[in-house]
């Protein structure tokens, strides 16, 4: 992506929205108001023991940590309804730039209130903005070879994708402000371009939470997405020591935000909420991190029977019939959304299912020959991994046979293997490099993992064939 490369000139309120792409990790200010300070003026709550400190040991730098032990159920923090930051705008521009936003790139729109309050001399939110990075990790602002790098097809869409959303939208942006007075100007008539709108969403996208608004007259809330401030500084696990919970405020009425300890935190342990069951490719995108041994990690694919009928005669499986399906298999296949008028072909390898649910199905009706057979059983049942064989052994066999084949293939449109990424992460790659290798790892290690997952199944299938034949 051409983002600007042009270094901020000011360090006073008043700053322009032009971002420099750069590794540093330092915030939007030098000095930044203390942010525990002003949530507890604007009337939250801050437990005594929360401080803001750098905590390298979990690799996400800057974050809460507690100065001592807290009990478990305790309050962390407390943020009254005025202080979280969510799309309200009564500027008519405003309003008609977040339609022209699509609904997955949600965190734009509040990205555009974000850039708004940022450029308002004297705004509210301006001791929050203020303890903001300056740069993210996110793969948009990533140099062209390190999206290379990634290695990975799905990604590179979703970043090319974002990127060419950024210079589209920058292009409606300038066309919409081009003949705005100053003082109609939504941006304090400071040039907004690709590289800021790039900061606004990242910053959004890998801060705010989606949580539940004010309730519509039929009882519903609806579900936006808010910036909380100090509370978006507690880092991510998948086993977290808090929790958020929002309830009402018994004196004003009002929604408010906490923090909740959900164990008891030792001292100097860092402050962790789960920040959802995602993938790599989120986490990267969105939060500009990958997580190791990532347990919802999965690879997608494209479900070709052309690529499965190599796969399966690569694993020596006889007469594959992908390409070719009988009119049964055909019927279940659309059942099973992999053909028909708008069939969804993306299937995934890994996470918590193993083999997607629906691939797993389709491998086995298509190397089932007796549909006696497989009419006897319901489609959750054959998309489940855990149901042993319900299409006899060899059927089961012959399914992880070409599963791991599958692998085989993925893996080698892979330019490298793990042993050469790990071989450049010891000569020292830093920033952006290193974060394409390590995503790339994880996503080859993924698929490694299915194959011995798969392989052993196989062993035990196998070992099963061979006792019930000698009985």
């Amino acid at each position: 992506m051409a983002t600007s490369k042009a270094v901020m000139s000011s360090l006073t309120h008043l700053r322009p929205l032009t971002c420099a792409a750069s590794a540093s990790a330092s915030r939007l200010v030098p000095q930044p108001p203390d942010l525990i300070k002003w949530v507890t003026r604007e009337g939250g709550f801050v437990h005594r023991a929360v401080k803001i400190a750098q905590h390298d040991s979990n690799g996400f730098g800057l974050g809460l940590v507690a100065k001592e032990e807290i009990p478990r159920g305790s309050d962390l923090i407390v943020l009254p309804h005025h202080l979280p930051l969510h799309f309200t705008s009564q500027d008519s521009l405003l309003l008609e730039l977040a339609r022209q936003i699509p609904e997955e790139l949600w965190a734009m729109k509040l990205g555009l209130k974000l850039l708004q309050e940022r450029a308002k001399v004297g705004s509210f939110w301006w001791p929050y903005i203020g303890n903001l990075p300056e740069t993210y990790s996110v793969p948009i602002f990533f140099p062209g070879e390190d999206i290379k790098n990634l290695q990975y097809a799905p990604l590179l869409h979703q970043v090319n994708k974002r990127c060419r959303f950024l210079l589209d939208f920058d292009r409606e942006v300038k066309r919409a402000l081009v003949s705005l007075t100053p003082d109609k100007h939504p941006f304090g008539d400071q040039e907004v371009d690709a590289s800021s709108i790039g900061w606004a969403m990242s910053a959004v996208s890998s801060r705010a939470f989606r949580l539940y608004g004010n309730k519509h007259p039929n009882g519903v809330h609806t579900d936006i997405p808010m910036m909380l401030p100090l509370i978006d500084m507690c880092n991510h696990s998948f086993n977290p020591n808090a929790r958020i919970v929002q309830e009402q405020d018994t004196d004003s009425m009002k929604m408010q935000v906490k923090v909740v300890a959900e164990t008891a935190i030792k001292e100097n342990d860092p402050l962790l909420l789960c920040y959802g069951c995602l993938s790599n490719d989120l986490f990267l995108l969105d939060y500009g991190f990958v997580i190791h041994s990532n347990p919802y990690d999965c690879i997608e694919l494209k479900y070709d029977g052309a690529l499965l009928d190599a796969a399966s005669m690569a694993a020596g499986v006889s007469s594959p019939s992908f390409s070719s399906p009988a009119p049964w298999q055909e019927l279940i296949l659309s059942q099973l959304n992999l053909a028909g008028e708008a069939p969804d072909l993306k299937v995934s390898l890994g996470g918590q299912e193993i083999v997607e649910g629906r691939l797993l199905a389709a491998l086995r009706v298509l190397l089932a020959s007796n549909m006696e057979t497989v009419q006897k059983y319901d489609l959750d049942t054959l998309k489940s991994l855990d149901a042993e064989a319900p299409l006899g052994v060899a059927n089961d066999i012959a399914v992880f046979r070409t599963l791991i084949a599958v692998c085989v293939i993925a893996l080698e449109h892979f330019p490298t293997k793990i042993m050469d990424d790990e071989s450049l992460l010891k000569q020292g790659a830093s920033g952006s490099t290193e974060l394409a290798i390590q995503f790339r790892i994880q996503k080859k290690s993924v698929i490694i993992d299915v194959m011995r997952n798969l392989s052993r199944r196989v062993k035990l299938l196998s070992s099963k064939e061979t006792a019930t034949a000698e009985c």
